[in-house]
């Protein structure tokens, strides 16, 4: 059987889901060059990878591109076309012209989060079209599930749930450059990452600081990623020099380094359907805060990867820093399962799997 799957964004989670499924099927991909083609050598060279001349939305080529995409669907001849995002425009127009070959897409966020300005560049109706001609959708938990019958009335035997996979290129830059965690000086050094928005509940983790000024002196809040400017944030922190500041993009081995220093990494969401910075933390067996939502919960407790408070409450959230600062027993026994999560059942290979036995039944339900 051979997949074909497109997408124009989402590296990480896209190098590890395409790898995983090589393992156990035909995978042709093709993804825009320009963000792509430094990315190349990560991906499981059973993976036949076409780095596309794609363009940006509002491209007058973009026509021109269809046509070129199309071409290559009807030389590829595969069994299945997954879309591993509804957030392209343009595929819009071209899926019609696919038919019959059966279309899946995957939906990671079925709401757009609050404050994501790089979501809400899309018109609205676009995400909702493509999930709407889609036969079959894939979502990364059962509540998103419900959230999507509800919202599209599909079929439940329509929508599929699969894992999103560990992240594991940035523990393996790691290795592959034998970077080590910094020297252990008695900080405890907390971690969000990722793009910093409204939804990131960065306020919450502020106010936990300010909490814990007098009892963890020895605590520092690392934020990193792009986004909103964390120091509108100043007047609320507890003492601001024991912030490390990173409001940019952070390069490749700067994300190594941060997940090796970092002694628990933090997702105080007040909104979320899913997170990629959680399978990467788990991929350096690192012990994770979160709040209680979208599938943190299900995706966490279960699998003994941390401890999960209620979204917005800050006095909880410094409650559980405060436990795992001064447990390090704790931490490591979470970690130590964060990493066997990661390597074992959530694995790329793990969830390939899966997703191979879910092209299977799509296709031999059509």
């Amino acid at each position: 059987m051979k997949a074909l799957m497109l997408v124009s964004e989402l590296e990480d989670y896209t190098i590890s889901y395409a790898s995983g499924l090589a393992q156990h099927m035909q995978v042709v991909l093709g993804v825009p060059r320009r963000r792509f083609e430094h990315l190349a050598s990560w991906f499981d060279p059973a993976v036949d990878l076409h780095l596309l001349d794609w363009p940006r939305h509002r491209s007058l080529s973009n026509p021109w591109f269809l046509h070129q995409l199309t071409r290559l669907i009807r030389h590829e001849q595969p069994n299945l076309i997954h879309l591993l995002s509804n957030s392209t425009l343009w595929l819009n127009f071209a899926a019609p012209f696919w038919r019959p070959i059966p279309l899946v897409t995957t939906v990671h966020d079925v709401t757009v989060h609050p404050g994501d300005s790089d979501t809400r560049t899309l018109p609205a109706w676009a995400p909702e079209l493509m999930v709407r001609q889609s036969r079959h959708v894939v979502v990364h938990g059962e509540g998103l599930k419900r959230m999507v019958l509800d919202r599209y009335s599909k079929s439940p035997d329509s929508v599929h749930v699969l894992s999103h996979p560990a992240i594991h290129r940035y523990a393996e830059l790691a290795r592959r450059r034998k970077m080590t965690r910094g020297q252990a000086d008695g900080t405890i050094r907390v971690l969000l990452f990722g793009r910093i928005f409204a939804y990131k509940g960065l306020e919450h983790l502020v106010r936990a600081e300010a909490m814990l000024k007098d009892t963890l002196p020895n605590l520092r809040i690392t934020v990193a990623g792009r986004g909103d400017d964390p120091r509108i944030f100043q007047p609320l922190m507890g003492e601001a020099g024991r912030y490390d500041i990173r409001n940019r993009f952070i390069e490749d081995e700067e994300v190594a380094q941060l997940f090796l220093d970092a002694d628990i990494v933090v997702l105080p969401y007040t909104e979320a359907s899913q997170s990629g910075v959680l399978n990467l933390a788990a991929a350096f067996g690192k012990p994770v805060i979160v709040t209680d939502v979208g599938e943190l919960r299900a995706t966490v407790q279960p699998n003994g990867l941390g401890v999960v408070v209620p979204p917005g409450d800050a006095e909880q959230l410094a409650r559980a820093i405060r436990i795992l600062a001064e447990n390090r027993e704790l931490r490591n026994n979470f970690g130590a399962n964060a990493l066997e999560w990661a390597t074992g059942p959530n694995s790329p290979e793990q969830v390939g799997a899966q997703a191979a036995a879910v092209y299977r039944e799509v296709v031999g339900s059509c």
